[in-house]
């Protein structure tokens, strides 16, 4: 099995080829290519390489596909016999990329 571990917008995904991933919002048109540079861990079968902090030459290659933002996450902080009451919604952008290739030297 061959899958990499990449860093991006803070955050640390597994991927492998032919994954759809929701990362944070890259910014890009639908169509455009996307590579990632920040791998950490890349498994080629028996073989395994680990960066010190990333692997030098490893890039992961991935077609955007939509951008899109997630469900609404509603926050409420209260006090009781306080008047105290808020309340507060949020929605996350994100992007959706499909890993195209995996290519490590």
């Amino acid at each position: 099995m061959k899958f990499a571990i990449i860093e991006t917008g803070g955050k640390q995904y597994k991927v492998t080829e032919g994954q759809t991933l929701r990362v944070e919002k890259l910014g890009l048109k639908d169509g455009e290519a996307a590579s990632f540079d920040k791998v950490l861990l890349y498994v080629d079968g028996e073989k395994v390489t680990v960066g010190t902090p990333y692997i030098d030459g490893a890039v992961i290659s991935a077609d955007h596909v939509r951008e899109g933002r997630l469900k609404k996450v509603t926050t409420i902080k209260y006090k009781q016999k306080s008047r105290y009451f808020k309340k507060r919604g949020h929605k996350q952008h994100f992007s959706e990329v499909k890993v195209a290739a995996i290519k490590a030297k």
